[in-house]
């Protein structure tokens, strides 16, 4: 029975996690959730949501929070690697160090929760392994193109894992979202490099301005939490769930069936729109880059 699993949500805290956490508690479902602080909402604790401190890039901190909440749950059925971030800029003009960050949060970090949550697993041969892709992990997006490579590689992880895990019993899938209205818009971080003397600012402040509507006019992520409650109910675990608007899930089927140069040429004229943005929107931008660095 489902409501007797114990779930594990990486980066409950805030967003997609957050809602997936609520979601699966009010169905009876004993939700752990982590965040760098362990720290959680009122909301989340009157859910008798447990929070654990976990920084998904330090080894000892995840191996001590998958003993913590496994000695006090007695085992963990469901994993939903949920942690992660994004930058935003133009690829030229971002470090090696960024890259690394990005991909040490967003990959390696799902990496390394799975590798210590695994030997619960396979002992008890069952579980759901459920890692978070993106749409922007099946096509590479305009300045996003460091998240995007996250999701790539977490798209490849993720079907050689399913294979090998097949033996043991454990079912591995992937979310592939689109635009969410979560906190993600708000706390966006960009490119050190980022200013209004780069030779791509133009292009890159008019596609910032139309990946940000679009998130800001996304879907609820309860959505995603009432999807996520379907996979752990459901005998037969698809590979991938895409989950957003119906024009977004049309992007996908398109960039299947179209010539690869054609596709390109819709997502460019899409993101980077022409003509130029007005004063505001201008100022907005700048203002927003100069507070952070």
């Amino acid at each position: 029975m489902y409501e007797k699993k114990v779930v594990l949500i990486t980066g409950a805290s805030s967003g997609i996690g957050r809602a997936t956490a609520l979601y699966l508690a009010d169905k009876g479902i004993k939700v752990y959730g982590t965040s760098r602080s362990g720290r959680g909402d009122d909301e989340l604790k009157s859910k008798d949501i447990s929070m654990v401190a976990m920084d998904v890039t330090d080894d000892n901190s995840v191996k001590k929070a998958v003993r913590e909440i496994s000695e006090k749950a007695g085992t963990i059925d469901v994993l939903i690697n949920n942690a992660g971030s994004g930058i935003s800029g133009p690829l030229e003009e971002t470090s090696m160090d960024e890259f690394k960050n990005l991909f040490e949060i967003n990959f390696f970090g799902t990496v390394r929760v799975i590798d210590n949550i695994l030997p619960i697993m396979r002992e008890r041969r069952s579980g759901i392994i459920i890692n978070t892709s993106s749409i922007g992990g099946i096509i590479g997006l305009p300045y996003q193109g460091v998240y995007s490579s996250t999701k790539f590689a977490i798209e490849g992880y993720t079907e050689a894992l399913s294979k090998e895990l097949n033996e043991f019993g454990i079912k591995v899938c992937m979310i592939q979202p689109g635009d969410f209205c979560t906190g993600f818009t708000k706390n966006r971080i960009f490119t050190k490099a980022t200013d209004k003397n780069s030779p791509y600012y133009k292009s890159f402040a008019k596609t910032l301005v139309t990946f940000e509507h679009d998130e800001n006019n996304g879907c609820n992520p309860e959505k995603i939490g009432k999807l996520i409650f379907n996979i752990i109910k459901s005998k037969h675990i698809k590979e991938r769930y895409i989950v957003g608007y119906f024009f977004q899930k049309l992007s996908v089927m398109l960039k299947r069936i179209l010539p690869g140069r054609i596709f390109e040429k819709i997502i460019i004229s899409y993101y980077i729109k022409k003509g130029d943005l007005s004063e505001a929107e201008s100022k907005d931008i700048e203002n927003r880059i100069n507070k952070i660095y």
